[in-house]
């Protein structure tokens, strides 16, 4: 096995730079929104996908659309309804009677970059079609495997207010999510800048430019997963999933894979800021989003009122960060 060259200075540069040019022309179409941004490219570049939660109106199909504008990469929308059955995400086997066989049909799913529109709406069984697309990259049809295209990203939306004919997403679909993103409403100065920018046509998405090439997106990724980790880090990192795995306000703690799902999105961090290495601060500035829709708190704390993200806080407050270098 070939070995990966190490990351320099030039190179997470170069990522940097990138990261920064997209953020950029995704600022061109939606105001006042790149931390959520950001955390969307961290997604992308990590393999992984996104939650957005927050009200209709905040921007969140926008920035799926805008993504996939600044790589000139395939997106799609399926808008998740109660009647929307699985064949309609995944593709069915349709019977050609000329050819006297049956040929595959591929769904929305094979797309580069999936906006799931209201995911809760749909039944727990359409909501399921999606569980081995993004956890393998695959679609199995009548026993046959159908690669997704590379890269995959899907970027699902729920109302966090309005419940009434949803179906909760189960524990296995939220795990299935790198980070969970709420939206949150422009400040003062964004919003006036948007009245401005989309004044007369609000579908300028058109006219966005492509800012890299797809073929840039392996590259990148690759260069993310090589980001140095220092082992105390890596310690710091199971101290913490070990401390909510014992929290008395929850009643389920950070798996392995939310473990592995952090150390993923911290180095993504990292190279978007052109370091070359982890911090402390990376893990905890990307913990609550990456973990948060992992864990389920425990009925004492519902009754009680209590807040995952007071649990959260309450986690990094408990376990110690390792001091020395980081890089080392």
């Amino acid at each position: 096995m070939a070995r990966q060259p190490a990351v320099t200075a030039e190179t997470v540069g170069a990522f940097a730079d990138t990261f920064e040019a997209i953020l950029s022309n995704i600022a061109k179409v939606i105001q006042g929104k790149e931390e959520p941004t950001r955390l969307a490219l961290v997604c992308l570049f990590s393999e992984g996908h996104l939650l957005l939660e927050d009200v209709p109106g905040v921007g969140k199909t926008t920035l799926a659309k805008a993504i996939a504008r600044s790589f000139d990469l395939e997106g799609r929308r399926i808008q998740f309804t109660p009647d929307l059955l699985p064949s309609d995400v995944t593709g069915a086997s349709i019977y050609d009677r000329d050819a006297k066989s049956f040929s595959f049909r591929p769904g929305a799913v094979f797309a580069n970059v999936l906006l799931a529109d209201e995911i809760n709406r749909a039944s727990p069984k359409t909501q399921a079609a999606l569980l081995e697309a993004m956890q393998e990259r695959q679609v199995t049809i009548d026993n046959v495997s159908h690669p997704l295209p590379h890269p995959f990203l899907v970027i699902a939306t729920q109302n966090p207010v309005e419940y009434e004919g949803t179906y909760p997403l189960p524990e296995s679909q939220l795990d299935r999510f790198l980070l969970r993103v709420k939206m949150g409403y422009p400040d003062r100065g964004a919003e006036m800048a948007m009245l401005d920018v989309h004044a007369h046509d609000e579908g300028s998405l058109g006219d966005l430019p492509v800012v890299a090439p797809s073929g840039t997106i392996p590259d990148m990724i690759a260069m993310a997963e090589r980001t140095h980790v220092a082992g105390a880090l890596k310690g710091y990192m199971v101290d913490l999933a070990t401390a909510t795995r014992t929290h008395p306000a929850l009643a389920l703690g950070m798996s392995p894979r939310a473990v592995l799902a952090l150390q993923r999105a911290s180095r993504t961090l990292a190279a978007s800021v052109g370091r070359e290495y982890v911090i402390p601060d990376d893990i905890k500035a990307i913990f609550g989003c990456a973990v948060e829709h992992r864990m389920v708190l425990s009925a004492e704390a519902v009754v009680s009122g209590v807040e995952m993200a007071e649990v959260v806080a309450d986690v990094l407050r408990m376990v110690p960060v390792p001091s020395g270098r980081p890089g080392t």
